[in-house]
């Protein structure tokens, strides 16, 4: 299988979706299209990861607009696609929703709830990245995944094939040391009102791990 990702800023990569591919054996393909412009094509991709980024999907950008005609080619085909934060609001977009100023900027980490979905099982509560201030509409066709006690809207699922989630499940340690130290000012005026060194001290919860596993291995049945 072959997984194309759209990477849309240095300091926020893969994290553990990468080791998940390689668990599995599969072939990855990272695009930089905020650099380079270069997209793939619909035809090459057997799975999409679309992760997050300092941009908005409101943005008037010619390549911002190129990835919703792939990702709409893809939803068309019933190819699995997996979004993170920018990412999942991309999704979103595509489908015809709204993305919109969140009632909180979340910077840092914090519990999510999972909601009252049957089919897969996932924890109660995890404590996760948050790294936004914009959230997503949830399409009427999609079940709602998670909540926060600040942003009710943090993950959907749909059609058993897409997974967006507006929090961070993929960073390790190194991840989020690189987008602390990269990104510390983005820290100004979020709710969760932690500082740089309380995120580095915050140790990642294997069921981070296992939740993401799950949700990847889920849509690519």
């Amino acid at each position: 299988m072959r997984i194309n990702v759209l990477q849309h800023t240095p300091n926020e990569g893969l994290g553990m979706i990468q080791d998940w591919s390689q668990k599995n054996g599969y072939e990855m393909y990272i695009y930089h299209p905020y650099q380079f412009g270069f997209l793939p094509t619909a035809a090459e991709t057997d799975m999409l990861v679309i992760l997050g980024g300092p941009m908005s999907p409101n943005d008037d950008v010619d390549w911002i607009k190129q990835e919703r005609v792939l990702i709409k080619e893809l939803l068309d085909q019933d190819k699995p696609i997996f979004g993170v934060c920018y990412g999942a609001q991309q999704i979103v977009k595509t489908l015809g929703y709204q993305v919109t100023k969140a009632p909180a900027k979340e910077v840092g980490f914090a519990p999510v709830y999972r909601r009252d979905v049957k089919f897969i099982n996932l924890p109660e509560e995890l404590n996760v990245l948050h790294w936004h201030e914009e959230m997503f509409e949830i399409p009427t066709d999609a079940q709602l995944l998670f909540s926060s006690d600040k942003v009710e809207n943090q993950g959907f699922i749909m059609n058993h094939r897409i997974v967006g989630l507006q929090f961070h499940l993929e960073p390790k340690a190194d991840n989020v040391r690189e987008m602390v130290v990269n990104d510390f000012s983005y820290l100004e005026g979020s709710v969760l009102n932690q500082t740089k060194n309380e995120i580095l001290q915050t140790k990642i919860s294997d069921n981070n791990k296992q939740t993401l596993y799950k949700l990847l291995d889920y849509i690519n049945r």
